[in-house]
């Protein structure tokens, strides 16, 4: 007889599993609440062509992409950005600005499975349309640290690494990099960190060698750890363009320091986000230990909006992924047990005790708690070991005894003692001795 595994990259949450995933939307959740987020949902199969246009063709291979039984050219969605982005597009006019969205939502991505990505996986992403300025980008940025920090991580356990496209388009123009060089060689400094020279081998390929001069200069840029070190870098430039993004820098890191929250955040040119469709800040979250692959990360994209066929909007957003922040929290000893227990097991006599207790124990459940009984009739002594065993905090006790005298009898199972009340008081008094009343 064949015996059926899951998929590759793909992964089942049993009971214990699925109560990790859980606590982790939560917070996330909390956290977005808490800075007036609205949460949204959409589809998880979208046309092809939406995802083309945003990356291009060459996304297709990353994607699980079919023909549907219509005819139609449907993929399973690999991120959340150009649906939020036509979402937002259809209604923009009816939509009071900042718009503050945000979602947790499972994508799909084919790609070969290892620590920190798997094929299917889970992301909270958090938007924000119709604020140009760096204002949206303090706001964006505080959330992710406190979707991070609400699980007990601190400035200790992550980093988030900032740094500017713009800023590097106005510096590499400066330099005498056109766009389409300056295209190739952002691609080439996000692979850096990877591939070391071999990160420039597409350009040469493309343009011609890079000048050594040239090269020592992106390479020196990409070492700038701080404000102070962008500022004596591009004072050599005399760019109007760069004096007025640094304004935009001081406005945010600024900001970030007026909440508290300077020592989560560091300057880091080296972070470009390979993505083209970013266009301003970008940033990325970080494990300290460095063990992890990328917690989350995001950026500006003010066109991408249009370029979907909606108006001309800004917007900045990012995302973070379930499967990283989970093995982050598991690390640092900070995700916790969950026990499934009852609140209530319900020890029943015979045929005749069931038929009364079941009315308690659907009034119980009625009443917000969780309540167990044996679904087939036991002993006493079977029922009491598996009311331990339960983990439940109360045993209500139903047998001939306590029929007869029209009370039932409540056993607090760590203190192990018990008491009589009537049956038509057994909500109110399960109430009183779980609040400790």
């Amino acid at each position: 007889m064949a015996t059926f595994q899951t998929l590759p990259g793909f992964r089942e949450f049993y009971p214990e599993d699925l109560a990790r995933r859980n606590h982790i939307f939560r917070l996330w959740r909390q956290a977005a609440n808490s800075f007036g987020f609205a949460e949204y949902d959409a589809p998880v199969l979208e046309p092809l062509e939406l995802y083309k246009a945003k990356s291009g063709d060459e996304i297709e291979g990353q994607l699980f992409n079919f023909t549907d039984k219509g005819g139609r050219e449907v993929a399973l969605r690999p991120e959340m950005t150009p649906t939020v982005c036509r979402l937002v597009g259809a209604k923009a006019n009816a939509l009071k600005r900042p718009i503050k969205w945000f979602s947790i939502a499972e994508f799909f991505r084919y790609e070969r499975a290892q620590k920190g990505r798997q094929r299917s996986f889970y992301q909270f992403n958090a938007d924000i349309f119709g604020e140009p300025g760096p204002e949206a980008e303090i706001e964006l940025i505080a959330l992710l640290i406190q979707c991070l920090g609400g699980f007990g991580l601190t400035k200790d356990d992550f980093y988030v690494r900032l740094s500017d496209r713009d800023l590097w388009f106005f510096y590499l123009e400066a330099l005498g990099f056109d766009a389409g060089q300056t295209r190739e060689l952002l691609g080439a400094i996000d692979r850096f960190e990877k591939m070391g020279d071999e990160a420039f081998k597409a350009y040469a390929e493309k343009f011609g060698a890079l000048d050594a001069a040239k090269k020592e200069r992106i390479l020196g840029f990409m070492q700038v750890r701080s404000l102070a070190q962008i500022e004596g870098e591009v004072q050599k430039l005399d760019q109007q363009k760069i004096a007025g993004r640094l304004a935009d820098w001081r406005r945010l890191l600024d900001g970030l320091a007026a909440m508290g929250l300077a020592d989560f955040v560091q300057v880091d040119l080296s972070v470009v986000r390979g993505l083209a469709y970013y266009t301003g800040f970008v940033f990325e979250a970080f494990d300290r230990k460095g063990d992890l692959r990328a917690l989350a990360g995001g950026g500006r994209y003010n066109d991408l909006v249009k370029k979907l066929g909606g108006p001309d909007l800004p917007a900045v957003g990012f995302a973070i992924g379930d499967v990283t922040t989970g093995l982050l929290l598991e690390q640092r000893g900070l995700m916790p047990n969950f026990v499934q227990a009852p609140d209530v097991y319900v020890v029943i006599g015979g045929e005749a005790e069931r038929r009364v207790a079941f009315g308690d124990i659907q009034a119980l459940r009625a009443s917000g708690f969780r309540v167990e009984y044996p679904l087939k009739d036991a002993a006493f002594g079977k029922q009491f070991k598996a009311a331990a065993e339960s983990g439940a905090k109360l045993a209500l006790i139903y047998g001939g005894d306590e029929l007869a005298k029209g009370v039932v009898k409540i056993r607090d199972l760590a203190a192990r003692d018990e008491r009589e009340v009537g049956r038509d008081t057994v909500v109110a008094a399960v109430r009183d001795s779980l609040s400790g009343g």
